[in-house]
């Protein structure tokens, strides 16, 4: 049979988080009922289909392009650049590929645009849904990271709320920067220092670190009384870690064995073995601590793995 792609994206629109493509490659007789566009289903039936075109497709590919690429060069490129890593990631490669909207420039695999193709065309309904579902659980691991924007409720779009923490919050390192009207959003140092927000921008900074290292994060600023609380709490593989971040603005941080010493890592490790009670963690553990300066050409950060707990 010939191979064909449907290729379709999310997150072209919202102010916070990447842009993500799909490409997908279904059997031509295939026995996925209910695909559809994705904006059309809701978010349990997503999930789903998600687990079924990932059964039956002959192959899944994803692109993911993060905010920082789509402020460099713009929306429209970084769209066509998550497809581009979508369709390469492909096994096998497709002979054509149908682009809901409008055909991809200087792309080796020959290709078409549908228009309304998420409505018409099933390979591009379910790249619709994989390329929704992915962006979505990114999201709401921003979520955990970032709580008060409501980024699992909007996945990153402009609502009401997101605006309005956005005016009182300021915007985060996942907001888009040329997205208005985040650039008269943009939390300073001066900012971060009068508010008393150092410490949480810098712990926010390393939860996004570790997420891009492919860290699940479970939890930041986790309270195990009576011992105080835990900065991060992250996972990857069969390993829990747990993260104490330390933070200034403007200035050397100077040696991080001199900002954790033998008194905090004794309070750290009595708040983990709390929570290793309370969460019934079964998994290895391991201490590590960031040391981040915020300055005005952007943070410099230092991760130190596998610190030595009592």
């Amino acid at each position: 049979m010939e191979l064909i792609a449907g290729v379709d994206e999310a997150g072209r629109g919202p102010l916070a988080g990447p842009v993500v493509a799909a490409a997908v490659i279904l059997p031509e007789n295939h026995r996925i009922e209910g695909l559809a566009d994705s904006k059309k289903l809701s978010e349990k039936i997503r999930e789903k289909l998600f687990d079924k075109i990932n059964t039956q497709a002959l192959s899944v590919g994803v692109g993911i392009v993060d905010r920082d690429e789509i402020d460099r060069t713009n929306i429209l490129k970084a769209t066509h650049k998550a497809m581009f890593k979508a369709l390469g990631s492909l096994k096998p490669q497709p002979v054509k590929a149908l682009i809901d909207g409008y055909a991809l420039p200087n792309q080796i695999i020959p290709n078409e645009g549908i228009i309304h193709g998420d409505d018409l065309i099933d390979s591009i309904k379910a790249a619709s849904i994989i390329a929704k579902v992915v962006r979505d659980r990114i999201m709401k691991q921003y979520d955990i990271i970032f709580p008060a924007y409501g980024f699992a409720q909007h996945k990153g779009y402009g609502t009401k709320k997101h605006i309005e923490q956005l005016i009182e919050q300021k915007a985060t390192p996942i907001h888009r920067q040329t997205f208005n009207p985040v650039p008269e959003h943009l939390p300073t140092i001066q900012w971060l220092k009068k508010n008393k927000k150092v410490g949480y921008f810098g712990e926010r900074l390393a939860a996004l670190d570790l997420y891009k290292k492919g860290y699940k994060i479970i939890s930041l600023n986790h309270h195990c009384a009576p011992y105080g609380e835990i900065d991060i709490v992250a996972e990857k593989a069969n390993e829990i870690i747990f993260v104490e971040v330390k933070t200034a603005a403007s200035k050397t941080m100077g040696n991080v064995e001199n900002q954790v010493n033998a008194s905090k890592i004794k309070k750290l490790t009595n708040a983990i073995n709390k929570y290793l009670m309370d969460n019934d963690v079964k998994k290895d553990i391991r201490l590590d601590v960031y040391a981040i300066t915020i300055k005005k050409n952007g943070p410099r950060m230092k991760h130190f793995k596998g610190i030595e707990i009592e």
